[in-house]
């Protein structure tokens, strides 16, 4: 399995000089291998919206033991308040503005961006994306979801296969979380021109560019993870690691849950039930993905992540979503705590201290950065990375300064460094500068307090979106 890609270089001595721990120890016989690696991701899921961050009512054991066992990011950020964005975020390392994916359903991944399926297929890794894409069309002939097959979107085909990913189960976008091809009463977000019961219009596709028409019926976590668990049965029986991105729908509109799982919260209103229920339903699944592994015996070689794109949608708007943000500032489409501050997980259990919880700032930009030091591939070329590597963080060894975190979607901006963070509402509104530690709610403006510290974030900030124009106007790519 050495022969990987991977050379001469032997994992467990690799593995135990970055987190300064004995091989014989710490690693033992089932980590002899490169990592496999996992992303998975919640859509619309609140900063509040699990059982270990203390929801009065939500049951998610899964990740309750993920976090007692793993490492749990107090302050993980998503790096949009939107979806599209965060995603293109979790694989290239990079900010999405640098490469034109400002909002949800805007641009596409283009073929110039490295993303993780690449960088990791080239080393010996088998790629698999399952769920949520979202980072461009993948048909050019068919009405598909949102703007699949329709001609003025004919320059947004941007599938995961032609991005590295070898195995795909994808969506273009959102689907009912229950029966995922059927169209649900209005009250879950459904019904629209498709009518009620007839096809939703968004397609399940495989890396052929084929429609998907089986096993497409009940759960829709189920249905991602039956695929998932093949793929990840297939890898083991050929003795190679594997790159998985997981990105369920739920709990994200059309918000739908099937007949166990509304059981299982009989005692509250019907919205409560769907919107509890296929959050604990997504959880049941990764109960089902952390058994698979144990019982291949991979679980202790491979590294999980789990987060949410952004924070929960509107209330008023879609009456089943009904994420909670702890208290923080406002939802999704902000850039406001409530609307990037999300759900961290890191498992690695033959590595990382179980029960750790770092409360650093961190965002899903850094992933990329992570797992190429975890890994050691280098980044092939200079262009700019917007991630850096969370592993001095997550074995526990330092407690100094994590970077700074860029924000910026439609006319807001922010900068979050250390305890402060620097915000802007608008084009024209004036900045606001906050400090989390002591003010997570944000309601308290610290830019008389603290003229000096404003002035040196507006000023970073500034130099950021220098950088990102550059990247704009292409200056990243001549080397590709």
């Amino acid at each position: 399995m050495i022969g990987h890609g991977f050379g001469k270089w032997i994992f467990p001595a690799l593995l135990a000089g970055l987190l300064g721990c004995s091989p014989a120890k710490d690693l033992g016989k089932e980590s002899t291998a490169p990592p496999n690696i996992i992303l998975l991701m919640a859509d619309d899921l609140g900063w509040g919206d699990t059982g270990y961050n203390g929801h009065p009512v939500l049951q998610t054991p899964n990740l309750d033991s993920m976090a007692v066992e793993g490492v749990t990011l107090t302050r993980f950020y998503a790096a949009a308040p939107v979806c599209s964005p965060t995603r293109g975020s979790c694989l290239t390392g990079r900010h999405p503005n640098r490469y034109s994916i400002f909002s949800a359903n805007v641009g596409h991944l283009p073929k110039e961006e490295l993303t993780l399926a690449e960088l990791l297929k080239a080393q010996g890794y088998r790629t698999g994306h399952f769920g949520k894409w979202h980072l461009g069309t993948l048909t050019r002939d068919t009405l598909d979801a949102n703007r699949g097959g329709k001609p003025q979107f004919a320059d947004e085909y941007a599938p995961p296969w032609l991005h590295g990913f070898e195995t795909c189960f994808s969506t273009e976008s959102k689907v009912p979380t229950w029966d995922p091809m059927r169209t649900p009463e209005k009250a879950a977000g459904g019904v629209g021109s498709q009518g009620l019961g007839n096809h939703f219009g968004t397609f399940y596709w495989n890396e052929l560019g084929k429609r998907v028409g089986n096993n497409l019926k009940g759960d829709d976590s189920r249905v991602i993870m039956d695929r998932t668990i093949d793929f990840i049965t297939e890898a083991a029986d050929r003795e190679e690691p594997f790159f998985a991105v997981i990105w369920f729908h739920a709990p994200h509109t059309p918000m739908v849950a099937g007949p166990k799982y509304l059981a299982q919260y009989e005692a509250y209103a019907e919205n409560e039930q769907h919107y509890y229920g296929c959050i604990s339903a997504m959880d049941e699944q990764i109960g089902r993905l952390r058994s698979t592994l144990k019982n291949l015996g991979l679980r202790q070689n491979t590294l999980t992540f789990f987060t949410s794109d952004n924070g929960p949608e509107n209330r008023k708007s879609r009456p089943r979503s009904l994420g909670i943000t702890k208290g923080l500032s406002e939802r999704k489409r902000s850039l406001k705590e409530g609307g990037i501050r999300v759900p961290g997980l890191v498992s690695f259990p033959g590595i990382l201290p179980a029960g750790q919880t770092v409360d650093k700032p961190f965002s899903t930009s850094d992933y990329l950065p992570t797992i190429l030091e975890l890994t050691e591939i280098a980044y092939p070329d200079d262009r700019p990375l917007d991630g850096k590597s969370m592993l001095p963080w997550l074995k526990g060894g330092t407690d100094k300064p994590a970077p700074p975190l860029f924000f910026d979607y439609q006319e807001q901006m922010a900068i979050i460094d250390g305890q402060y963070k620097l915000y802007k509402s608008g084009k024209d509104s004036p900045f606001e500068l906050y400090d989390l530690t002591t003010d997570p709610a944000e309601l308290k403006d610290q830019s008389e307090a603290n003229p000096n510290i404003k002035a040196k974030l507006i000023n970073a900030h500034k130099s950021w979106r220098a950088s990102v124009s550059r990247s704009l106007k292409g200056a990243d790519y001549q080397n590709r």
